[in-house]
């Protein structure tokens, strides 16, 4: 475990989450057999990270599970990635009595770099901070010292802490495993049973986690790049940009670095055509 990451000063930002509901007699078990979470242990108003993963194994959707009743789950996932997770869930879903509903574009606050009671869980453990669905003109308390932070700022406060959106990071081709074991621990449950999707994550767990690639950091002394640039290490193309942000004099970026390129610690590269360097995830505090 790195260092905790975490904005200086602490910022709350307004943002917008979409949430699907699972409700009726057969919601457990229709999600204990879909989820790569224990949502059966789940405790009423407890909440747990999951994917829902295709039948190959791949990444179907990523969010996070909250059992508001003994019957009734909300699953909280990123902008956009609602109608995909619905469309999944309603793909299994015959004979089962159970209701699906999607809300897009919940109203949301998001907290970094401070907790706040009532707050939803971030992914990485060491992401500081929280969400709370609930427009910020509603939240009655605020941790003191929180200052109004912008779109662009929680942005790159997610690209530091490692983790990953979906449509950037995660895609339907996404191996779980790729995001970082941290993600895995979250997320996956290796003792609650069967589910779609389990075999090539129990396969490649049982073999260390490895993986053809692997979500990184980069640092680069210059705007943030575009999508799709390139990273360059070596005088070779090895990966391109997923997300980027400006953060401090410079920027910051995801990207999947393959296997073949050894990352024992901070490496040289360019990205976009700038400087930069490769970290391994989480990348360092305010530069």
């Amino acid at each position: 475990m790195t260092a905790e990451v975490a904005p200086s000063p602490p910022i709350v930002v307004r943002c917008q989450r979409d949430v699907v509901t699972v409700d009726g007699p057969d919601a457990v078990a229709y999600l204990q057999g879909q989820l790569s979470q224990d949502v059966a242990a789940l405790a009423v108003g407890a909440v747990a990270w999951s994917f829902i993963l295709s039948p190959q194994g791949k990444v179907d959707g990523w969010g996070r599970v909250h059992r508001t009743a003994d019957a009734r789950f909300e699953i909280d996932v990123d902008p956009g990635a609602g109608a995909a997770w619905e469309a999944r869930l309603r793909r299994f879903l015959l004979r089962t009595k159970a209701e699906l509903a999607l809300v897009e574009g919940i109203e949301a606050t998001a907290v970094r770099g401070a907790t706040v009671d009532g707050a939803l869980p971030l992914a990485a453990p060491w992401a500081v901070g929280g969400d709370l669905l609930t427009n910020l003109d509603e939240v009655e308390v605020l941790p003191d010292g929180v200052v109004g932070g912008t779109a662009a700022d929680l942005e790159a406060t997610r690209i530091r802490a490692g983790i990953p959106a979906w449509g950037t990071e995660i895609d339907v081709d996404t191996i779980p495993a790729t995001l970082g074991q941290w993600a895995i621990d979250a997320s996956v449950s290796f003792t609650k049973g069967c589910y779609t999707g389990q075999e090539l994550v129990a396969r490649i767990d049982s073999r260390g986690g490895h993986v053809p690639r692997a979500l990184v950091g980069l640092e680069i002394d210059g705007p943030a790049p575009a999508s799709g640039a390139a990273v360059v290490v070596g005088g070779e193309d090895v990966a391109v940009v997923t997300s980027s942000a400006r953060w401090g004099a410079g920027s910051v970026a995801l990207a999947f670095l393959p296997r073949s390129v050894e990352l024992p610690g901070p490496i040289a590269a360019s990205a976009g055509g700038a400087d930069a360097i490769v970290r391994p995830l989480p990348l360092p505090g305010p530069r």
